[in-house]
């Protein structure tokens, strides 16, 4: 039997239209080969037929164990305007056949799906057509699915790098990560076909204030599980027996507000739904107790204020978001609050948690699936971003890195180094916020260009300083990209704020004066920071005020140090932590 690798894949590209189909016959008949026929005419195939509307492209992505007779079938489906096939006539579209003597029903299912779930990722594709996705399980030739895989996008490549770009770049673009068309876990699949019984009998039975409390530390793939429930549920409702679905999806967090909005238009979400993506405070200030929403999907809900605050006035923004919704489902990680306003006493967290765990509706994720390391560099970073301990840096298993570096300058160049690298370009410096910034405000009030990152002689521009330098056709072009997915933030240094719920391939964190080695312990120091949401008094529900700078900070270098796909690097300003951290790594 001839090796899978040497086996490469068919693919033709023609006009999408009636003759150049009947041509492409013919051509089948009396010029190829008569393997070539039978790929394409008695094997499963897979197909893509796309077109481009003001420069970008739109598609349509396929499956069938008839190629010609299911593309016939789309052109007879092409006078109606309300079908996505009724594009073929108005632009000049073209399809691509592809077929692989390996194909069968389930592999060209996976692959079909992956080729959504590429397509999504890609900033030039500004809609997917497809509605629906058939993830397989375990089948005969699952495992060769990688290879087939990456040798069709390749020859795809080849064809037009544009539509199909690399594979690297897909996957580190904020859309990709945030895809609901993700193969979801076990842990993930149960969690899903849990929330989707429990939205089903509380709609159907007209019941109020539902609560399904997701708990899950930085990585478990809670954002993921989130979009993918969110778009099954809004995409299936009427073969759920609930056509009206009203399903709203919230986080409060700009950056992936944005994402999530980016992937509701590619999707045909927002066609079909209108906004339906939006933030709490909008959702709040838009809705009424007395005419609750179905579902309410909550991503980042940590994120959620706990006080009122200039456009909110309310006390609770999940307990008015439950109050307008039949089913609540929330996103929520402890470890992530950043601010003051967003932090929870123990008795009202407690409160929700219970009230979910009472109707069995608590769900915990507890499989790290962002960073490629083995379990002793998580529990490396795990003691120091919780526990505060410092111990020996392990020597990971599988390839991870952590490095200490002595100075901010050679952290930088080997971040730089990573960027001009394919597969690691997605790397960027990030910081605790220890030095000052304001959006609002111009540098030049202090006699400086930008607000800065400054130790010692070097200084790098802070958050979104280098954005103001872009002209206007430049700021377009990054105006739907995440921080990190900017080309000017190679040369800038990111923060907690722009870097939450994102990814990096290596993540070069600069651990600012307010985290410190003191008597064996890593010590938080609120006076350091310049961070006034988390160091500011908080006004309890007694009426009392306290302090809670420590534990936010803390929660601050976890985010960070949780960033990195491949790597962390590491400099660290106090001089006893940075010495700790050389010797911790002997």
């Amino acid at each position: 039997m001839t090796k899978i690798e040497n086996l490469k894949p068919v693919i033709f590209q023609i006009e999408d239209n009636d003759d150049s189909l009947k041509e492409f016959e013919e051509r089948l008949q009396n010029v190829e080969t008569e393997k070539v026929q039978d790929l394409i005419l008695n094997y499963p195939t897979v197909y893509i037929h796309n077109w481009q509307k003001s420069n970008d492209y739109e598609v349509y992505i396929g499956e069938s164990n008839n190629v010609i007779q299911r593309t016939k079938q789309h052109y007879k489906e092409s006078n109606n305007e309300k079908n996505w096939q009724y594009q073929l006539h108005k632009n000049r579209a073209r399809l691509f056949l592809i077929g692989h003597e390996h194909f069968n029903k389930s592999l060209t299912l996976d692959i079909e799906n992956r080729l959504m779930h590429y397509m999504m990722g890609i900033e030039r594709v500004r809609k997917v057509h497809n509605r629906n996705q058939n993830p397989q399980n375990k089948y005969y030739t699952v495992e060769e699915l990688d290879l087939i895989f990456h040798n069709i996008w390749s020859d795809l490549r080849n064809v037009d790098p544009k539509l199909f770009p690399s594979e690297t770049e897909i996957k580190d673009s904020a859309i990709f990560k945030a895809s609901p068309l993700h193969k979801m876990t076990p842990e993930q699949l149960h969690a899903k076909e849990l929330i989707i019984q429990k939205v089903i009998r509380a709609v159907k039975g007209n019941q109020r204030k539902q609560l399904i409390f997701i708990e899950g530390e930085a990585g478990t793939g809670k954002t993921v599980l989130n979009s993918g429930t969110f778009y099954d549920l809004i995409t299936k409702a009427g073969n759920l027996g609930m056509s009206q679905l009203q399903c709203y999806m919230m986080v409060n967090h700009d950056e992936q507000i944005m994402v999530y909005e980016q992937i509701a238009k590619k999707l045909g979400i927002t066609d079909k739904y209108g906004g339906v993506v939006c933030k709490p405070t909008t959702f709040i200030n838009h809705h009424i107790p007395e005419e609750p929403v179905d579902v309410a999907f909550i991503d980042e809900a940590h994120l959620l204020l706990t006080q009122g605050k200039q456009s909110y006035q309310g006390k609770n923004q999940l307990q008015d978001i439950i109050d307008r919704a039949k089913v609540t489902v929330v996103i929520f990680d402890e470890n992530q609050i950043l601010t003051t306003e967003q932090f929870w006493e123990a008795q009202v967290l407690d409160h929700f948690k219970t009230m979910a765990k009472q109707n069995n509706n608590y769900i915990e994720l507890k499989n790290q699936l962002r960073m490629s390391a083995d379990k002793a560099t998580i529990h490396w970073i795990d003691a120091f971003t919780k526990a505060r301990k410092l111990y020996k840096i392990p020597i990971d298993q599988t390839g991870y890195e952590i490095k200490i570096f002595d100075q901010p300058e050679e952290l930088e160049l080997e971040i730089q180094r990573k960027v001009s690298t394919k597969d690691s370009a997605l790397s960027r410096m990030i910081a605790t916020y220890d030095w000052e910034y304001s959006r609002k405000k111009r540098a030049n009030a202090r006699l400086q260009k930008y607000w800065e990152v400054s130790i010692g002689s070097w200084h790098k521009p802070w958050n979104y300083e280098l954005e103001k330098e872009l002209d206007p056709k430049q700021k377009k072009k990054i105006k739907s990209l995440s921080w990190a997915e900017q080309p000017q933030t190679v040369n800038e240094v990111g923060s907690t704020f722009t870097i939450q719920g994102f990814d990096l391939n290596y993540a070069g964190v600069i651990l600012g004066p307010s985290v410190k080695y003191r008597n064996g312990e890593i010590v938080f120091e609120p006076m350091e920071s310049r961070n006034k949401k988390a160091i500011q008094n908080r006004t309890l529900s007694d009426g009392s005020k306290e302090k809670f700078g420590e534990i936010l900070i803390q929660h601050e270098v976890r985010v960070l140090m949780t960033r990195g796909v491949n790597g962390l690097y590491i400099y660290a300003c106090d001089e006893e932590l940075r010495k700790a951290l050389k010797d911790a790594a002997i």
